[in-house]
């Protein structure tokens, strides 16, 4: 019985503060009835709801949501569901506002007579009152819509530690002798909303150059295209555009369909695309992409993709959905960020109780309690591993390599064994036929036109090198029949009325079909295909390859890097030796079939070890699904690979160490976030709650805990952003 179709939606959510009001999202989600699935970005504050459409539909979410204490709308219609909600735009002049009025306070609480003491105070009281609540408004709010909802998150702890010292503060300004500590904290009240505003701020700002990748991706796509209709130009909305149609592309301009150029000839930049820095040459019959800029030349071009289906949407979707995803690592901070903040309100009530007991202040046992509230930071612990992600998937995108996420890059980030296929791979993948040689009665030009006509429509290199040799000496064919790719081995068709069979000798051996004696022996660097008609040999081809340029470093650069690199490949012996001394492999398995490869792989993991698979073939799937980490290699229009854990968009070997170099300074990255958040909060909240202060004297006000809460969040944050400066080493690490 066939599931039910499902349906995927993304919602922006706003009121999201920290990993907890995150947590609370996700489960108001999960628990509504149809819902496959559902994840929670808090960096881009939005939901990816995957659902039944038979049992639920959109409004729900929102309706969920809401209920949960926040709020979403529905995306309009034909949004990319990368839309952002505007942060907050008066929290910097709120947090200057509240900052400098409680520096005012301080100095005034500081310098004031005895006789002002009641005017200054009340003074401070009405002040305070007006700034904090106008400053305050949406974090007294969200935890409002909290404690109906029955959830805590960060502003709970915040609006209850301001909320004590305030009305403590009050009732000592309006009731003087009543208590016998006089001291009051409007100061501490200002400046920990002040602090708090100040890190949102500055927290927003960072999240947003974190998606500084994808909105640069989203911009990539023009509005308008400039339509050609019976030699007349005109400029229309890009959605009127379909396929079919012809479009100019001015110097200068991108171009707004995937396309083929039907006249002209021009350079484009796809370097935001697939990281290839160089202009590439395009003229008559070459592909260009949606987004690419055409850099000197006005062409016309036929479209064929549009919309959602151009490359650069579906690289803007891989890209959102690896952002969203979760990392193994964040499995830590969620089950923490679950309990953190009633583990905090229960600390901060044993707090209040041990001071009281030993000190019998009201005014310091609050002072104290306060500290405890505002210092602790889920927001930190929440946005840890997130945050690193979130860079790292962009910055990926702009060096050609789209991680699928989270769990892909830390298994990539985690091997110590390299396998690289050699066609395509290392080598160019566009061999070069040498040599035809004949075994029977046909000539060259004959067993070339059948040979072609066979491997036409196969995507082999050995396949291309006939068809090129074939279209050069200017031979045409009737097409074959009946053909059957054999991955890893050849191809089988019926061709003028006879049974063709081109492969390796592998197959031949398979089919029981001999070969002749005396043939010679394979020159090294040199592929050899044999073909059989009617189940006679009846001729051989040889085909070389050559290394890409940048295979030598590459191989140098994951071999420094501690990776053991093996080479994996179904052609012979000779040829595949000849490629890995070239490019500095020692260790070299040949003659591999897909099943031998995946075999291969399987083996080195039984062995213990964690081992990533490059490719850029069918052949190489089995291998690429069954790796720790598939890196599969192909180019922009080769986007529906799904066996890889990561898509190389450049068939350049030093993409590959570049992938495995990001993933690990992001898993490093990580790391740090998490250990500073839990060494924060671990250290933090001993000391505000006055741990120190038996040994030391040593007291945390409740204003510069609020300080060093918003400074936590902020430094995660700011350690995550350099990895937008990261570039792959020149040195040969990774």
């Amino acid at each position: 019985m066939n599931e039910p179709a499902t349906e995927s939606i993304t919602l922006p959510v706003v009121g999201m503060s920290c990993a907890a009001c995150q947590h609370h999202v996700e489960e108001a989600l999960r628990s509504t009835t149809g819902v496959d699935t559902a994840r929670v970005d808090l960096m881009a504050h939005r939901a990816h709801v995957v659902f039944h459409p038979a049992l639920v539909q959109p409004e729900s979410f929102v309706t969920a949501i809401r209920g949960a204490g926040y709020d979403a709308v529905l995306p309009r219609a034909g949004a990319s569901g990368m839309e952002q909600p505007t942060p907050q735009s008066g929290s910097m002049r709120k947090a200057s506002v509240a900052i400098a009025s409680g520096i005012l306070a301080m100095l005034l609480s500081m310098r004031m007579d005895a006789g002002q003491e009641a005017i200054v105070r009340w003074l401070l009281l009405v002040v305070t009152a007006i700034v904090a609540t106008w400053a305050g408004r949406g974090i007294y709010l969200s935890a409002w819509r909290g404690l109906r909802h029955g959830a805590t998150n960060m502003n709970t702890l915040v609006a209850l530690g301001t909320g004590v010292a305030f009305l403590y503060s009050a009732f000592v300004t309006a009731l003087p002798g009543s208590v016998s500590t006089q001291m009051v904290y409007y100061d501490a009240v200002l400046l920990i909303l002040g602090f708090l505003l100040l890190g949102k701020a500055l927290e927003e700002r960072a999240k947003h150059r974190a998606l500084a990748a994808l909105d640069a991706l989203s911009r990539m796509k023009p509005v308008t295209a400039r339509r050609i209709v019976n030699g007349v130009e005109t400029i229309v909305p890009l959605a009127e555009i379909g396929p079919g149609d012809r479009v100019l592309v001015l110097p200068g301009e991108r171009f707004p369909v995937d396309a083929v150029i039907a006249s002209g000839r021009t350079t484009v930049d796809e370097s935001m695309l697939t990281g290839e820095s160089t202009p590439l040459e395009r003229g008559v019959g070459g592909h260009v992409l949606a987004g690419s800029l055409n850099y000197d030349g006005a062409v016309e071009c036929v479209a064929e993709s549009l919309g959602e289906e151009t490359v650069l949407a579906r690289i803007t979707r891989m890209v959102e959905q690896a952002q969203s995803s979760r990392a193994p690592m964040e499995r830590l901070a969620d089950r923490t960020s679950a309990i953190f903040v009633p583990v905090v309100l229960v600390l901060s009530v044993i707090t209040f109780a041990v001071w009281m007991v030993a000190t019998h202040s009201l005014g310091q046992s609050l002072a104290s309690t306060v500290a405890v509230l505002v210092i602790a930071c889920p927001c930190a612990m929440g946005l840890a591993v997130p945050a690193a992600l979130t860079v790292a998937v962009g910055r990926g995108a702009q060096l050609g390599v789209l991680f699928k996420g989270g769990e892909a890059l830390e298994r990539l980030a985690n091997v110590n064994v390299i396998a690289l296929d050699k066609t395509g791979t290392l080598t160019v993948g566009r061999p070069v036929l040498e040599t035809v040689w004949p075994l029977g009665p046909f000539d060259e030009q004959t067993l070339l036109r059948i040979a072609a006509a066979a491997e036409e429509r196969s995507n082999h290199p050995l396949a291309h090198a006939i068809v090129d040799r074939a279209h050069a000496l200017g031979l045409t064919w009737q097409p074959a029949e009946e053909v059957q790719i054999l991955p890893g081995r050849g191809l089988t068709a019926r061709v003028e009325g006879r049974d063709c069979m081109l492969g390796n000798a592998a197959l031949f051996a398979e089919m029981a079909l001999p070969l002749p004696a005396g043939v010679p022996a394979t020159e090294a660097g040199v592929t050899r295909l044999w073909m059989a008609l009617d189940g006679v040999a009846v001729a051989y081809f040889d085909a070389r390859d050559s290394l890409r340029p940048s295979a030598v470093a590459a191989v140098t650069q994951l071999r420094q890097a501690g990776l053991r690199v093996l080479m994996l490949t179904g052609d012979s012996a000779a040829a595949a030796q000849s490629i890995a001394e070239q490019a500095g492999i020692t260790e070299v398995e040949s003659s591999l079939d897909p099943a031998g490869k995946l075999a291969r792989v399987r083996s080195l993991q039984q062995d213990g070890l964690r081992v990533a698979m490059a490719g850029d073939g069918i052949n190489d799937a089995g291998a690429l699904a069954a790796a720790d980490a598939g890196l599969a290699i192909g180019s922009g229009a080769d986007l529906a690979q799904e066996a890889g854990d990561v898509l190389l968009l450049r068939p350049d070997p030093a993409v590959i160490s570049a992938a495995i170099g990001l993933a690990r300074r992001t898993l490093r990255t990580m790391r740090q976030n998490l250990a500073w958040a839990a060494g924060y909060n671990l250290i933090g909240i001993p000391i505000a709650a006055g741990v120190l202060y038996p040994a030391f004297h040593i007291l945390l006000s409740p204003w510069a805990a609020a300080a060093a809460m918003a400074f936590s969040s902020v430094s995660v944050l700011a350690n995550s952003l350099r990895l937008r400066g990261w570039r792959p080493s020149g040195n040969g690490s990774v």
